[in-house]
């Protein structure tokens, strides 16, 4: 139970967090508070849109439509990872859910029961986050979205003191909804914990408003508005603001941006070396000819975090550091997802696709 974070509130906790953020037009008084109380908060809700296209899900949450009025959501994270804040305040994101659901986060218990019926007035409790996905089963959930959902509820959890059980889907809400599609709650929770538990980001260094006077950068192959923004010492949300960029993620080659006047891209430096866990051998994995059931190391968590964030995990619960049938599922899905086929998609995993999953070392 928490009183709702103002607007200024909620934009410097997510930008402290790490995330970048833009200011979708009027976000701060866009709201349904005329409809009904907002607050006490409880807990955020994560949905997918069932759109594609960064422009036209943001523009289509700020609104609504003619049989749900907008704002749809408090913020809508795009496949780049952006956060796009679109309402600040009552919202048509959760409906009507399960009152014992409710109570269950209320109280952050352990597990939440069966969504089966609609009496409590979700809009009221939950911020809502809608992230770009059609919600077929088939469209990616990139790594750096995934993170971008995992900072996002982890950043109203360290505002409201809250655990990562006060973190859940529409579908565990309101009988009859899917949402989110293609990645467990119970996994995002898991990374949302494991956020939780390190240090307090760092407060990022203040950015100063882009100069009165611009200069103007061509666009390239390659480019991306974080690319173009870090060489230009600037942020991304502010030369997207700078340029009234309705799509941050749209840049056309040959394009005219805006820069800050007197800046000059920095030089091409070499980028630091990542450090990926070596693949450990194929020893390590087994016991005998079986898989290692029941082995304990941190190495299987980051393994697992990589295999949910390339669209190939297969968990109900977790992943974590003991090896279970879900992780052998999902690194044969990996392996199927790089062209194995046969024996040689089956556990455990190979040097080629444990080289390409890119394990970050625990």
């Amino acid at each position: 139970m928490a009183t709702p974070l103002t607007a200024d509130r909620l934009l410097k906790a997510l930008r402290d967090e790490g995330l970048t953020v833009i200011e979708h037009r009027s976000w701060r008084t866009n709201n349904r508070n005329h409809k009904g109380p907002w607050g006490p908060m409880h807990g955020v809700m994560i949905h997918h849109t069932v759109t594609s296209g960064t422009a036209n899900s943001v523009e289509l949450c700020y609104n609504g439509h003619s049989a749900l009025p907008g704002p749809l959501c408090h913020g809508v994270i795009d496949k780049a990872g952006v956060v796009h804040l679109v309402g600040n305040g009552r919202t048509n994101h959760a409906g009507l859910g399960d009152g014992d659901v409710l109570r269950a986060v209320a109280a952050e218990a352990k597990t939440l029961p069966v969504d089966n019926e609609a009496n409590t007035d979700g809009n009221r409790h939950f911020y809502g986050f809608e992230c770009v996905n059609l919600g077929n089963g088939q469209d990616p959930w990139p790594a750096v979205q995934l993170e971008a959902i995992e900072r996002a509820a982890a950043t109203l959890c360290r505002a409201h003191g809250w655990s990562e059980r006060s973190v859940i889907g529409h579908l565990e809400w309101q009988p009859g909804k899917i949402d989110p599609r293609g990645f467990t709650m119970a996994s995002m929770r898991a990374r949302v914990a494991d956020r939780l538990e390190g240090e307090a980001p760092a407060k990022p260094p203040v950015t100063p408003p882009p100069a009165a006077s611009t200069g103007a950068y061509t666009v390239k192959h390659g480019d991306t508005l974080t690319s173009i923004a870090a060489a230009h010492k600037t942020n991304p949300a502010e030369l997207a603001k700078l340029n009234d960029l309705s799509d941050p993620n749209k840049l056309a080659v040959g394009q005219k941006l805006k820069v800050p006047a007197g800046s000059k891209p920095a030089p091409a430096t070499k980028p630091a070396a990542v450090k990926y866990e070596p693949y450990p051998g194929a020893s390590f994995f087994l016991n005998g000819n079986r898989p290692a059931l029941g082995k304990k190391s941190p190495i299987f968590t980051a393994m697992g975090k990589r295999l949910v964030a390339v669209g190939c995990g297969r968990y109900a619960v977790g992943p974590g550091p003991q090896l279970g049938k879900a992780d052998v599922n999902s690194y044969e899905a990996w392996q199927r997802k790089c062209g194995h086929t046969g024996t040689a998609a089956k556990w455990p995993p190979g040097k080629s696709t444990w080289d390409k999953l890119q394990v970050p070392k625990p």
